[in-house]
């Protein structure tokens, strides 16, 4: 039986008053875009900041849809990032059919899909980055957020070597890490240790030895001014993620201690202090909130995407997406030891309108080439839009938990509420690619056991308590886990054990017993003994009998009181 524990480790800114944000309005005017059109930008002030985040190992252009629903709780209720769809589009001004409309929300995205094309592509990003430094000279820091070595087939068969042979080319100043540590202490340090940038962590310490186990922060000099970054991974890895394959790493929010850097490198002469952060958009805010002295936060984990910087007191919050469809920058003027205004643009990348770079083409080329033929085989076909991202439902996951029903015959399965993996259109092939896309990762085992219905409530609950409890200082990640072959009603405002009502076994429509033992088949078990096939080939034997597959979104899921 897979415990409880194993389970669950599986106000904008405003320009009159601060600074402005370059838009992409004149676009959504001319239906039409040019290179030029998304990388123009008046420089402004003597520093730079370049920032990408959650990239999730996808390296060549992809489809992503945003979320239809991210609900927020507490302060954060109705507040960025916290809205969706038109509600967004209204928020920011946006034009429903534009191309930011299709880059920024859910909003018609098959047919502005089919539009406007894939977004991302490192190659594309070389190209915006090389723009940026080539206007900026050495003004310019580019910092990753982290979630960059995992997540694709390629990332997993080499360890992570391919995007850290891309990302060395892009040459970055510093990252961070979340789903990095999923390869292992070992082979983490082993990649960190031939990384030409640093890997900073502030809030990762040594159990052994009671030390940080990586650089806290680390200075630099742009434009004349002295600059530090603070690294913050992702605080609850060991609970989110298998705690086996990190075991002398301990990590937290840890406020004290990014406190103490703060006044560390301010002593030390910064005057200008960055937080290159994995905490997720709603830790930020409060972190940012409480922590006096940060500039700027750059956001990551949450995978969301703002077309302005959020400001809270005196710190800038920017959040830059994920999956390569943004790369943000960021122009500081730092004058007298303090930070005195800013001018901002999210970059759309759009591969159809950026450049690729031929020097990073043909570095993707090379680390793809060994996998080339298993990456493009075809296992099957959609005919619905398969996408994941949002609060409680995406039809990726939709089927998946419909595979794991059939394929290891079960009356419920359950899947991770992970929000990385990119979406395909309906028409399109499915590829060995798209599967390993989202479910690509180190302890991919499909496990089937026998839970009651009181234990299924329990996880429920505590999964729901790490999305919504109002404090987001106990948000440990994630979106609500998946179900199929059951139903239930939720109501996010309510507290612990009391959200989940109304289960109900869907296969007789009847009301789930706390009693009974019900057959249960998941994946993505922190437990280190967990047996069975790999997520991936439970989906190819479903989608080699069932293509072209239809995915009707999951309806079962009923959300109240929001």
């Amino acid at each position: 039986m897979i415990s409880r524990r194993e389970f669950m480790q599986a106000v904008t800114a405003t320009a009159a008053i601060y600074g402005s944000s370059a838009s992409w309005s004149h676009l959504a005017a001319q239906q039409k875009m040019t290179q030029s059109d998304l990388l123009n930008f008046t420089p402004y002030g003597n520093v730079t900041l370049a920032h990408l985040t959650d990239i999730h190992a996808q390296i060549k252009p992809i489809w992503f849809r945003e979320p239809s629903i991210n609900l927020g709780v507490g302060d954060a209720e109705g507040q960025p990032p916290h809205i969706t769809g038109a509600d967004f589009l209204e928020r920011y001004g946006l034009t429903a059919g534009s191309p930011e409309a299709y880059a920024l929300s859910s909003e018609s995205f098959v047919s502005l899909a089919r539009q406007y094309g894939r977004m991302g592509g490192i190659d594309r990003i070389a190209t915006v980055l090389k723009h940026i430094r080539a206007e900026r000279a050495d003004n310019t820091l580019f910092l990753d957020g982290g979630d960059t070595w995992h997540g694709s087939y390629t990332a997993l068969q080499t360890k992570g070597a391919d995007m850290v042979e891309v990302m060395n080319a892009l040459k970055p100043d510093a990252m961070t890490g979340h789903w990095e540590f999923t390869l292992g202490a070992e082979r983490v340090t082993e990649l960190v240790e031939e990384l030409p940038f640093a890997f900073l962590g502030a809030n990762i310490f040594n159990n052994e030895w009671e030390e940080p186990a990586f650089d806290a922060y680390k200075m630099y000099e742009r434009g004349g001014v002295k600059i530090a970054v603070i690294g913050q991974a992702f605080p609850y890895t060991p609970i989110a993620n298998p705690r086996w394959m990190i075991p002398n790493w301990s990590f937290g929010i840890r406020e004290e201690e990014i406190i103490k850097q703060v006044q560390k490198v301010r002593d030390a002469g910064a005057e200008l202090v960055v937080l290159l952060s994995h905490n997720g958009f709603d830790v930020d805010r409060k972190m940012a909130a409480q922590v006096k002295g940060i500039d700027v936060i750059l956001s990551g984990h949450t995978h969301d995407a703002l077309p302005q910087p959020l400001k809270v007191g005196k710190t800038l919050i920017v959040a830059t997406g994920s999956n390569g469809k943004f790369v943000s920058r960021l122009d500081l003027d730092v004058r007298n030891g303090a930070l005195q205004g800013y001018q901002y643009r999210l970059i759309p990348i759009f591969s159809d309108v950026i450049d690729a770079d031929p020097e990073m083409t043909a570095i993707v080329d090379k680390v793809r080439a060994p996998y080339e033929s298993e990456l493009k085989r075809v296992v099957g076909r959609t005919d619905s839009l398969l996408y994941r991202r949002g609060n409680f439902n995406g039809t990726v996951d939709d089927l998946i938990c419909q595979a794991l029903l059939e394929e290891r015959d079960a009356e419920i399965a359950l899947s991770p509420g992970f929000r990385w993996g990119p979406s395909l259109l309906p028409g399109q092939e499915i590829t060995v690619e798209d599967i390993h896309n989202t479910c690509a990762m180190t302890y991919p085992a499909v496990y089937r056991n026998k839970m009651t219905g009181a234990f299924l409530k329990e996880i429920f609950e505590d999964v729901a308590d790490n999305l919504f409890n109002p404090d987001p200082y106990y948000q440990q990640g994630g979106d609500m886990v998946r179900v199929g072959g059951l139903g239930y009603t939720i109501d996010p405002k309510k507290q612990i054990g009391q959200r989940i009502s109304n289960m109900t076994l869907l296969k007789d429509n009847t009301p789930i017993d706390p009693a009974r033992e019900y057959v249960v088949a998941g994946w993505a078990s922190i437990n280190e003994a967990t047996e069975g096939p790999a997520i991936w080939d439970v989906i190819e034997a479903y989608l080699k009998r069932k293509t072209p597959v239809r995915v009707t979104p999951n309806d079962a899921v009923k959300v109240v009181g929001s």
